[in-house]
């Protein structure tokens, strides 16, 4: 088990040296996913974020069903996330993630996810749509979709029927998979084979450091395992695999979850896939950390603990924190 020092945290990426080019594929969605990608752009500037795109619900859940696209939501955070500290890069952030107030057919949309539904509309290339946002807005870094079509997410959930509290049921849905009252055992994937986006699979394949998490992990973190193209890139890109944990278990989709019960579900949804480096929190992690570093040795890993939550208490991870993590972990490759 490594533990990154207080100090390299302190001092911040800016200040461990300067490392060699690294190119750094993250994956996921939301939340999550804003964290990861907030806190590598302080590390890198060859980044790259994989998406998923699974969302029903909101604004996203809108304008898929209007317009037949993929939910835009998950795509306009991980752009919002790779806006720089600039007045620039904090005005068009602030910008995108907006929404519009009202009951009007605008109100609850966020004015990135028309921004973007609307440059595919006159491009007809999604990824050519989203290198367009990403210029506007000064991104650092390119966001891709995990595949071009959108995803329909099916969860087996113990325990929904109170009547039998250890039958299993079948949910459909990302709102409902993320809301559920019972326990998340697996998710699958409609269309079950979808398409990986080419340039997300290519991104795979030359990255240095591919990172997976944090996020919500059934509905954000694990659909990536589940299409085919994706997996077999994962599995065989020369790249060195990070997985960083939650802070704490999610209500509903991962309630009771011990840090390392994430792992042993990411294993049994992709049971071919070896790990580099678990990051958790050492906070997070009290009280579990030896059956946590086992399960990281069982897949290959070591772990390394470090202070990555907001120091005002709330289970929320800072992206400066994260951002010295993640820096001493890639210098120390």
């Amino acid at each position: 088990m490594a533990d990154v020092s207080h100090a390299a945290q302190a001092r911040g990426p800016s200040e461990l040296g300067r490392p060699r080019r690294r190119s750094v594929v993250a994956l996921g969605g939301g939340h999550g996913l804003y964290a990861s990608l907030s806190g590598l752009r302080r590390v890198t500037r060859d980044l790259t974020a994989v998406v998923t795109v699974a969302d029903d619900g909101g604004s996203s859940g809108r304008l898929r069903r209007e317009f037949g696209v993929l939910p835009p939501g998950d795509l306009r955070m991980a752009l919002a996330a790779l806006c720089g500290d600039d007045p620039w890069g904090t005005t068009w952030s602030r910008v995108v993630q907006h929404r519009f107030t009202g009951d009007g057919g605008l109100g609850g949309h966020a004015v990135g996810n028309v921004l973007i539904v609307a440059l595919w509309e006159l491009l007809g290339d999604t990824v050519q749509g989203l290198d367009w946002v990403a210029r506007l807005l000064g991104a650092q870094g390119r966001v891709l979709p995990m595949t071009s079509v959108p995803l329909e997410l099916v969860a087996e959930v113990e325990g929904v029927d109170p009547d039998r509290p250890d039958g299993l049921s079948t949910i459909r849905g990302q709102v409902a998979c993320a809301t559920t009252t019972g326990r998340v055992r697996s998710v699958s994937l409609v269309p079950a084979n979808p398409p990986a986006c080419p340039d997300a699979v290519q991104a795979i394949g030359a990255a240095d450091w591919v990172v997976l998490g944090p996020g919500s992990w059934f509905t954000s973190v694990l659909p990536h395992l589940l299409v085919p193209e994706l997996a077999t890139a994962l599995v065989g890109t020369r790249a060195r695999r990070l997985v960083a944990l939650n802070l704490a278990p999610q209500p509903g989709e991962t309630e009771g979850f011990s840090p390392h019960t994430h792992l042993e579900v990411l294993a049994e949804h992709a049971p071919a896939l070896s790990v580099d480096v678990v990051l958790a929190d050492r906070t997070a992690a009290l009280g579990s950390t030896a059956e946590l570093e086992k399960v990281s040795g069982l897949l290959g890993a070591r772990l390394v603990l470090a202070d990555l939550a907001m120091r005002d208490g709330s289970p929320r991870h800072d992206p400066r924190r994260l951002a010295g993590a993640f820096a001493q972990i890639f210098e120390g490759d």
